[in-house]
């Protein structure tokens, strides 16, 4: 986002609780509070051998920017994500802000890589003199602009990047992400596939770094089980066109397929139909970048029984009640839960800091996320720094738990599934640890 069985070693291993993965990594003042413009971020993760930037002190105004997508082939996610962050710039505000002001917020759009909108926002976000910047959604964005944010001494923590590639990417120590490594995600796929009885799977995948590390992560899942990908199909974003994509799968025959794409989904969807191997024919999967709302894009019963998989924990219902009244227009939580969190954390460590530089700010985020007190809401953990307690924050998003490369140890990963109205809901929550 598992077959005919071919032979006894075959197995899947999703019912397991917990699945324990290979190891892999990423990485002032007082208060904050929220003012507004628009945005999306990029993406990466530093090596542990990288050493950090030198810690310079801030201007004592906490200033959080946002590169989020309001445009663009990921503009669906954009709304939970401000919203998440919205949500924590108001809670964080209304436990006194950073030294003693609120925090500065500015919003920019990340568009997506069709674009040079990225690069401008960054542009404006670093002249605005942003300590922290969120975002952005899309892996191959933020590998656009990551070099600009870490050589300006900015923190940038994703909500949405999941490209196995950012753990060991050289950031300063300044890049960090609150959304597990597709590793995991790839992991559970390849298993949901197996536990699904398909050995013999087509990918059809994205041609960027999201699309290929996760493509990647399902293989290995796969055939580790018995599996095998008997067709990997390599698509351009700006395809005007996927009907060469469809024929080339429906001649390897698969017993299952996995989509990896972004908006795309609808008209490969339509290729596949028209090549007779839709959902309605063969078992469809999607995964974090497509999993969406499709009511208004299909017939109903279109994608009835496709499954998908989420970075995620459930989220309760007080907080979508909360980002509710932030955005009463929500009808989608993908990453909100991240985006609170990815907030939530650049201010206590402000905090943690007595410093609001963006090099500070990444100096203290893995020491706020693990190994002491444990809090799960912001004036808890400003009360037990402001008393001298180490803290471990646990969020809406589950236990963090950064690596020193800036990646979160334990995540959840969604399984979902699409009912007749073409829209889906939960099935199973699969934990593990990177």
């Amino acid at each position: 986002m598992i077959r005919s069985l071919r032979g006894a070693g075959a197995f899947a291993v999703l019912g397991v609780a917990s699945l324990t993965l290979a190891a892999c990594g990423g990485g002032s003042g007082d208060d904050p509070a929220a003012t507004s413009t628009g945005s999306e971020s990029a993406s990466s993760s530093a090596s542990a051998s990288v050493t950090q930037a030198p810690v310079e002190p801030g201007d004592g105004t906490l200033t959080i920017g946002t590169l989020l997508p309001q445009t663009g082939s990921l503009a669906f996610l954009g709304p939970p994500e401000f919203a998440g962050v919205q949500l924590a710039l108001n809670d964080i505000n209304a436990a006194g802000g950073y030294n003693g002001k609120d925090v500065v917020y500015n919003q920019t759009d990340s568009g997506d890589t069709t674009t040079d909108i990225a690069s401008q926002s960054v542009q404006r976000l670093l002249s605005a003199k942003t300590d922290a910047i969120i975002g952005a959604a899309s892996s191959g964005v933020s590998f656009t602009v990551i070099d600009a944010i870490t050589g300006a001494g900015v923190t940038q923590i994703s909500p949405a990047n999941t490209s196995p590639d950012f753990t060991t990417y050289n950031d300063r120590g300044l890049y960090w992400r609150t959304a597990p490594s597709d590793v995991l995600q790839g992991r559970v796929m390849g298993d949901l596939l197996l536990q699904d009885g398909h050995l013999d799977v087509a990918t059809i995948t994205l041609d960027d770094p999201y699309g290929s590390g996760l493509q990647t992560n399902i293989e290995q899942a796969l055939t580790a089980g018995g599996g095998q990908i008997v067709a990997n199909e390599v698509f351009n974003p700006d395809a005007a066109t996927f009907d060469s994509v469809a024929s080339e799968v429906a001649a390897a025959q698969p017993e299952a397929i996995v989509v990896i794409g972004f908006e795309q989904t609808v008209q490969i969807i339509q290729a596949l139909q028209t090549q007779n191997i839709g959902p309605s024919a063969v078992p469809t999967y999607f995964v974090d970048g497509n999993l969406s709302n499709y009511k208004d894009d299909f017939p109903a019963g279109t994608l009835k029984g496709v499954k998908g998989t989420l970075p995620g924990a459930a989220t309760s219902d007080d907080f979508r009640q909360k980002l509710l009244q932030v955005d009463p227009s929500l009808t989608d939580f993908s990453y909100a839960p991240e985006s609170y969190d990815a907030t939530v954390l650049a201010a206590l460590a402000a905090h943690a800091a007595k410093d609001d530089s963006g090099t500070a700010i990444a100096s203290q985020l893995q020491a706020v996320s693990e190994g002491g007190t444990k809090c799960t809401a912001y004036k808890e953990c400003l009360d037990l720094l402001n008393a001298g307690t180490d803290i471990d924050y646990d969020g809406f998003s589950g236990p963090i738990e950064f690596s020193p490369q800036g990646d979160p140890t334990q995540a959840t990963i969604g399984i979902y599934e699409y009912g007749d109205d073409n829209t889906y809901t939960n099935v199973d929550y699969i934990a593990g640890s990177l």
